[in-house]
């Protein structure tokens, strides 16, 4: 082992930080450019301090390795991300304040409204087949409705 770190040159860590970015590019979710780009920083140093023992190169690759993933880490907590579409992916909350038609009466305080091209379960005051409902909530897959007609 001793051996394989006294013959460790700029090259070895250029050629591991290659691999490891080039790994990332097919898909490994950010999680080797850190490496990579440690290992590739610990290959410009091996170059500029030829004299570096491997110990020494091997330690600084783990430090830069682990400094430049808790930056990532910081960094992205640090941003906000706010979204022009909150209720994305949220079906039922995009809906409130939109009108729509009955589809099956509301009696009971429950019924079905048409949305598209699908059907939703109401629940509100009764309302023939046909009147128009308002969605004013949602309780669970189940949207609240006021009467409009």
């Amino acid at each position: 082992m001793a051996t394989f770190l006294q013959a460790l040159s700029f090259w070895d860590w250029l050629a591991l930080g290659t691999v490891l970015l080039i790994l990332e590019v097919f898909g490994a979710g950010g999680y080797l450019l850190w490496i990579g780009l440690a290992a590739a920083c610990v290959g410009v140093l091996a170059f500029l301090l030829p004299g570096l023992p491997g110990e020494a190169q091997v330690l600084l690759f783990g430090l830069v390795s682990v400094l430049t993933a808790l930056y990532w880490w910081y960094r992205q907590r640090r941003v906000i991300r706010t979204s022009d579409q909150p209720t994305l992916n949220l079906r039922g909350q995009e809906l409130i304040g939109k009108t729509f038609v009955v589809h099956q009466a509301i009696a009971n305080g429950r019924g079905r409204i048409k949305v598209a091209d699908g059907v939703w379960i109401a629940k509100g005051a009764d309302a023939p087949v046909g009147a128009r409902v308002r969605v004013i909530g949602q309780e669970g897959s189940i949207l609240l409705v006021e009467n409009l007609d």
